[in-house]
């Protein structure tokens, strides 16, 4: 009888997890294309390069901790030290591995610099405020490959067939020991059968990479005030109860990921 009860509780839980996650599916679909940036601050250096987005994500979360810090937390942060980002990060790479190929590189690895390595190139960055990421893409193949871009050109770029994306990492002083720490990301397809194409994966998977935005905002909060009230800036080491991300040369490692392009 007991098992039977669990039985049926695990049914219900996975119904309902189902009827949620259709009910958000059907609504991305429906918001798609109607973004609302003025809802938001006005951020300059995304709109040189995606001034009219189908898509426009915005994240923030106040830390207490120097924007210097916050940013440099952020650039650095390793997903993977999430247990609900590595189960995302699992599913979304079954198909890679059910063909015989690697879903991730083994080891840490930084946020900026794994982005970059993915394909991803700088397109303009304020030193330890904020930097934006771009690439062109099709991300509706199983198989799905980046394309950086030189900023002058990623702007005018209007090849049919592919989607723009550009994403930020922000850290913007609200007083001497205080910051907001906002991620942002825009997307604009190049022609109409892109934008169906990207309409009809952005629907099911907008809710995975949501997920992901909301887990990390309070991982970077924690380890940049984790790391300001030692005093120590990116010296300190990380978190040995694994809940904190590991801070290298976040900014050499961008910029050597970059200029190798």
């Amino acid at each position: 009888m007991k098992a039977t009860r669990l039985l049926g509780s695990g049914a219900a839980v996975a119904g309902a997890g189902i009827l949620t996650y259709g009910a958000w599916s059907a609504a991305s679909w429906a918001r798609y294309g109607h973004p609302r940036p003025e809802h938001h601050p006005r951020d300059e250096l995304l709109d040189r390069f995606i001034p009219n987005p189908e898509v426009d994500e915005y994240h923030q979360l106040k830390v207490n901790a120097p924007a210097p810090i916050t940013f440099a937390v952020a650039k650095a942060m390793d997903l993977q030290a999430s247990p609900i980002v590595r189960g995302i990060f699992w599913l979304r790479a079954v198909p890679a591995m059910l063909r015989g190929q690697p879903s991730r590189r083994q080891g840490p690895r930084g946020l900026l610099e794994e982005t970059l390595a993915l394909g991803f190139g700088v397109l303009a960055e304020i030193p330890d405020r904020e930097i934006v990421v771009g690439t062109y893409t099709q991300p509706w193949h199983q198989q799905v490959t980046f394309h950086p871009l030189p900023p002058a050109a990623f702007a005018a770029f209007t090849e049919p067939g592919y989607v723009k994306i550009v994403w930020t990492l922000a850290a913007e002083p609200v007083g001497p020991d205080r910051s907001l720490f906002v991620t942002r990301t825009r997307v604009v397809t190049t022609d109409p059968e892109s934008r169906r194409r990207f309409r009809r994966y952005w629907a099911p998977m907008s809710a995975g990479i949501i997920l992901i935005r909301y887990v990390t905002l309070p991982m970077v909060k924690r380890e940049a005030e984790r790391r300001a009230r030692h005093g120590r800036g990116d010296q300190l080491p990380a978190d040995p109860g694994g809940r904190g991300i590991g801070i290298g040369d976040a900014t050499g490692s961008a910029s050597r990921a970059s200029t190798t392009r």
